[in-house]
């Protein structure tokens, strides 16, 4: 099972007699219904539902005093800022902290339900270039590439990490009511490309009824699956099973993350 650092990821300390509050109507996770040792991805949204930022929430097992919260290395003085600037009236103090830590996962899937284990890599790492891989394999999203202020939640792997039940958060209104219309414009799909090599990132997506279908945000080759892509594809032809064209190559949509 291959081991990624996430030692320089970006780990921040959450504390307060507020913290679970705070971050319940902050953030889209339920992070009142997370178990001790518990996590789960989740955004930060603007009032207008889009992603400002991409975390991961752990509850520490043997820490009732923080929540910890994992994000790109890019992402956290944009997190922390965020963080600060509502915590007005809280009782909650944002700290970045330094930790050794890390993931393993043996397929797509579960590299979205693998949680941040707080200590020393069991052994070597993957490299960068087979990170790349696995992150695309599983449809995690780089911020500034797959998912930015432009996107919403809904309209990227995110999309199953919303929990529609857990009450009022910042940003909660746009996302409702999208998902009680049924759909968004667009979404955020994997392709499976015939023949050698990557597409190139940004690349325009064509269909056989949309000549402007969508854009590759990033592309891979795996060892498993071969030529790879993520892309956002607009509703008219994201099914999956559809073929579009890349670069003039043949590609089949199917839903992220890639089967195993």
């Amino acid at each position: 099972m291959p081991v990624f650092d996430r030692s320089e990821w970006g780990h921040l300390a959450v504390t307060g007699g507020d913290r679970l509050r705070f971050l319940q109507g902050l953030t889209t996770i339920n992070v009142t219904a997370l178990a001790p040792g518990g996590h789960a991805w989740g955004a930060i949204l603007s009032p207008k539902g889009r992603v400002l930022t991409v975390i991961e929430a752990t509850l520490e097992a043997g820490d009732a005093e923080r929540v910890l919260l994992h994000c790109e290395p890019s992402l956290v003085e944009k997190t922390v800022a965020i963080l600060e600037r509502y915590a007005v009236m809280d009782d909650v103090v944002t700290t970045p902290v330094t930790l050794t830590a890390h993931k393993q996962w043996s397929t797509p899937a579960e590299a979205w339900t693998a949680p941040m284990v707080l200590a020393p890599p069991p052994g070597p790492v993957a490299s960068a270039a087979e990170e790349e891989i696995a992150r695309v394999e599983a449809g995690l999203l780089r911020y500034g590439q797959d998912v930015d202020e432009d996107a919403f939640p809904f309209e990227t792997t995110l999309t199953t990490y919303l929990d529609y039940g857990k009450g009022c958060y910042v940003g909660q209104e746009p996302v409702f009511r999208v998902h009680a219309q049924g759909q968004g414009a667009r979404t955020l799909r994997g392709l499976r490309i015939d023949g050698d090599g990557p597409v190139s990132r940004g690349a325009g997506v064509k269909h056989a009824d949309r000549d402007k279908a969508g854009t590759v945000t990033s592309a891979v080759v795996s060892p498993r699956l071969g030529s790879i892509a993520m892309a956002y594809l607009h509703r008219t032809v994201w099914a999956p099973g559809n073929t579009v064209e890349v670069e003039g190559r043949v590609a089949t949509i199917v839903e992220l993350p890639f089967a195993s």
